[in-house]
């Protein structure tokens, strides 16, 4: 449990940086809304991977409405500095430190749940495989299942 309790705090910590960081943007750019785009990006973030990009649509298309197609430009590419700051730089460094989840378990888990339970699995996968995780580290024999989740060499007995 403390192990997706950390993760829920980190994440929710990176959703929350993210969302202020959309909402002054947008705020910025004077795009109509920018409190609620942050908030659709702060919650969207909690997807793994794919979240963050599907939150930034309609605001990326009501600024081209709104404003023309030179700022819809500046917004997605906010968007994508954003994104790219928070979710390639920042969070792994916070994520594999306090989780060990490999990267490729990430973005699998996200397919299988998703695929599962829709998009609440997508929301829930990291906690869901975090569980599957300690519950397999918990028996000897599947405890090589475990360590295959994660993204640490085990230790060897020399």
């Amino acid at each position: 449990m403390r192990q997706v309790n950390q993760y829920l705090v980190i994440k929710t910590t990176i959703s929350l940086v993210t969302g202020v960081l959309v909402t002054l943007w947008l705020w910025w750019l004077d795009v109509d809304f920018p409190v609620l785009w942050g908030l659709i990006a702060m919650l969207m973030n909690y997807i793994p991977n794919v979240g963050s990009l599907i939150a930034a649509i309609p605001a990326v298309l009501l600024s081209l409405v709104q404003l023309g197609v030179s700022d819809a430009i500046f917004v997605a590419s906010g968007y994508l500095v954003i994104n790219i700051i928070m979710g390639n730089l920042i969070e792994p460094r916070f994520m594999g430190k306090g989780l060990g989840l490999s990267p490729l378990v990430v973005f699998l888990s996200l397919i299988l749940w998703g695929w599962l339970f829709g998009p609440v699995g997508m929301f829930l996968s990291i906690p869901l495989t975090m569980i599957v995780k300690i519950a397999l580290e918990q028996n000897e024999s599947t405890r090589w299942i475990a360590i295959m989740l994660g993204n640490e060499a085990p230790a060897t007995n020399e």
